[in-house]
């Protein structure tokens, strides 16, 4: 028997999740270094939203903190999975782990993905087949985002300058906003709650846009979204009035 979940005054089911009010849902994707923790932070709250949502990372190797400075436990993109990541660390010192947050940060990972995935080696427009049982998979199953929501300004950076070396084969536009966060584990938690408002902004306006004309608009070409995309920096403006200890910068750009 299906089990029924209650929902409270905020629409908040109780076991964490938004009861999902169906409708239309933008296609979101998370990015900061090495997909640990800001980015997959945002990603399981937008999944539980019942957003569809993916996430990257832009370094060129996963670096989790070790037990010093000079000492970071490093890891491959693609290749090593969080649970992999957490049996290791819980192996070498549980007590260390467990007290700087990693190893909760892991477990939660874990619950909604394989491993971390490097922005660069993202095939876009090609279907994400291997990744059905990801949180937040449903829905962007084509490999395909509408917004790009990076953590840091180098990794908005390096987004932007990938797709512009990629040549924007599929024309397709995308907003990539950086909403700059600590990586620290208490300045995730506040910047996910801000990127899960932001979203919730950005989605009203575009289901109101799309029901103008909602074939030209899910063509995803540049014509059919115009009016959605001139009212997306009136949206972040009106955002960072709510959150401003989030600083905030957006481009339109192409896939």
């Amino acid at each position: 028997m299906a089990q029924v979940q209650s929902e409270g005054a905020n629409g908040v089911a109780q076991n964490g999740e938004r009861v999902d009010p169906g409708g239309f849902k933008l296609k979101f994707c998370t990015v900061c270094a090495s997909n640990n923790n800001r980015s997959m932070e945002s990603h399981l709250r937008l999944a539980a939203a019942h957003y569809p949502v993916i996430s990257f990372g832009t370094g060129s190797l996963v670096r989790l903190p070790g037990p010093s400075i000079t000492q970071p436990n490093v890891y491959q993109f693609n290749k090593t999975s969080y649970d992999s990541m957490y049996k290791e660390l819980e192996a070498k010192d549980p007590r260390l782990y467990r007290a700087n947050g990693i190893l909760n940060m892991l477990g939660r990972n874990r619950d909604v993905k394989w491993g971390p995935e490097r922005w660069q080696d993202w095939r876009i427009g090609v279907p994400r087949l291997e990744h059905t049982t990801d949180r937040g998979s449903e829905g962007i199953e084509g490999g395909v985002v509408d917004v790009v929501i990076t953590c840091e300004e180098r990794c908005w950076d390096a987004v932007i300058d990938d797709l512009l070396s990629r040549g924007s084969p599929l024309n397709r536009p995308v907003h990539v906003i950086n909403v700059d966060i600590k990586d620290n584990h208490e300045e995730a938690l506040v910047g996910g709650r801000g990127i899960l408002d932001l979203a919730d902004s950005l989605n009203k306006a575009a289901a109101e846009e799309r029901e103008l004309n909602p074939t030209a608009f899910d063509s995803g070409n540049a014509a059919g979204r115009s009016s959605f995309d001139e009212r997306v920096p009136e949206i972040i403006g009106e955002w960072q009035e709510r959150w401003p200890n989030l600083p905030a910068v957006w481009t339109l750009a192409w896939f």
